[in-house]
């Protein structure tokens, strides 16, 4: 069972305090007549399914009733991320199978741990709703009349020998002292209102959530936490592979031209010197290369300037050997001591620019690239774009699945804008 969640890009921007005070009055107080519903509903469909189920009649009856639950829980998730300001999620229900019966059917909600749950929620909120909804009440009873209570003290009807409070505080019994201390307990209800009514919702919607979503959010947090374990696999898997062919089509060929080189010089020193000399000096070359090719194969595992000196250096260095003139935008504080990331963001961010920037080159045939890598509240955004011919995007075959499975694995998200004819723009957005 996994979760729908309706959710927009932009985060959920908070309201102000008069309107959440009266969101969450509203679904304080529309708790309780709900609870009361859902507690009657679904008490009574219970009793009768379970009275009646030896007739077999109480099997649709328990049935229907896990369905009325469903309904009930619905409309409960609907009023919740007004209060809690996330988005609304529904878990995915167990379904019937394509082509079963009607019995089969009757069983399918009694086997669904989550109709469970809403028949749980369905019940017991009863017990929250009433204590939320008595004291939301009384809080704004007592702010209203009490800072309200100078409009009508003249038309209240007071008898001899009644004492107020102010005289039962020795305050005296004038006019002065009763409104004032009344209104000043009403003023310190009101200010107090938001707090306290806040307070309430979040306890009647945290005990929904719980109920209601949490089983569902927890099963999705696991299915997405596999999936980056895949595609961490996947990427180191991907990585090793080009290493290893790395490896094979460059030093390797080298090294066994190499160690030729020198058996062909030891031949050579006793009946051609000279030879043997310029044998040595080929043999020098084809060292200096390989230290070259392996220079450049470690610098796109983890480049020492970038563990040394931070991401907008080792960009700067990678900007630096581009084939084409590359616009270089980053935050310069991703490179002081306080501002440097997790070495697990710097690497992904390096390595998803390396390899753009290379598709950019072998594939593209754009005149000029951009990078920008700045933060963006909890997340890095890194972009990287250029004005080639387009039509690149996320699929078997094509340079970019790499970098989606690094980008994943890391907990980001990767984004691909390339329309045919260009221009492209690579965007990935990684947690901090």
């Amino acid at each position: 069972m996994t979760a729908v969640a309706a959710s927009s890009d932009q985060p959920t921007l908070a309201p102000s305090i008069p309107r959440q005070l009266f969101v969450d009055s509203g679904y304080v107080l529309l708790g309780l007549p709900l609870a009361l519903a859902s507690f009657v509903v679904l008490v009574v469909g219970l009793a009768v399914g379970v009275g009646l189920v030896v007739t077999v009649i109480g099997l649709p009856i328990i049935s229907g009733t896990l369905y009325a639950a469903r309904g009930l829980a619905d409309i409960e998730r609907l009023r919740l991320p007004a209060v809690l300001r996330q988005p609304r999620i529904r878990p995915h229900y167990r379904l019937p199978e394509a082509g079963a019966n009607a019995w089969r059917r009757i069983f399918v909600p009694m086997r669904d741990a989550q109709s469970w749950l809403d028949v749980a929620h369905g019940v017991l909120r009863l017990i929250v709703s009433v204590i939320t909804f008595v004291v939301a009440l009384a809080w704004w009873a007592a702010a209203v009349t009490g800072s309200l209570y100078w409009a009508y003290d003249w038309a209240l009807p007071r008898g001899e020998g009644d004492s107020d409070l102010a005289q039962l505080l020795g305050l005296g019994d004038s006019t002065t002292a009763r409104i004032g201390l009344t209104t000043a307990i009403g003023v310190f209800f009101l200010i107090t209102l938001p707090i306290v009514v806040r307070g309430c919702a979040l306890l009647q919607a945290s005990f929904a959530r719980a109920m209601l979503t949490g089983v569902a959010e927890m099963r999705d947090r696991i299915t997405v936490l596999e999936e980056q374990k895949r595609a961490a696999v996947s990427a180191e898997a991907s990585a090793l592979r080009r290493l290893e062919r790395d490896i094979h089509d460059g030093p390797q060929q080298r090294l066994v031209r190499l160690a030729m080189d020198l058996s062909r010089a030891r031949q050579q020193l006793a009946s051609d010197p000279e030879a043997a000399g310029r044998t040595i000096d080929e043999a020098v070359t084809q060292t200096r290369d390989t230290l070259a090719e392996l220079r450049a194969l470690s610098r796109g595992i983890a480049p020492p300037v970038l563990v040394d000196r931070g991401l907008p250096s080792a960009l700067a260095a990678l900007a630096g050997r581009g084939l084409i003139p590359i616009d270089l935008q980053v935050d310069p504080q991703l490179g002081t001591p306080g501002g440097r990331l997790d070495p697990a963001v710097e690497n992904t961010a390096y390595f998803m620019v390396a390899e753009a920037l290379t598709n950019v080159a072998k594939h593209s045939r754009a005149t000029e690239a951009m990078v920008a890598v700045a933060r963006q509240g909890t997340h890095l955004l890194v972009r990287v774009g250029d004005d080639g011919q387009g039509g690149a995007h996320l699929a078997k075959g094509h340079g970019l699945v790499g970098i989606a499975d690094r980008v994943r694995a890391a907990g980001g998200e990767l984004a691909v804008v390339s329309p045919a004819g260009g221009p492209t723009e690579v965007r990935a957005e990684l947690p901090l």
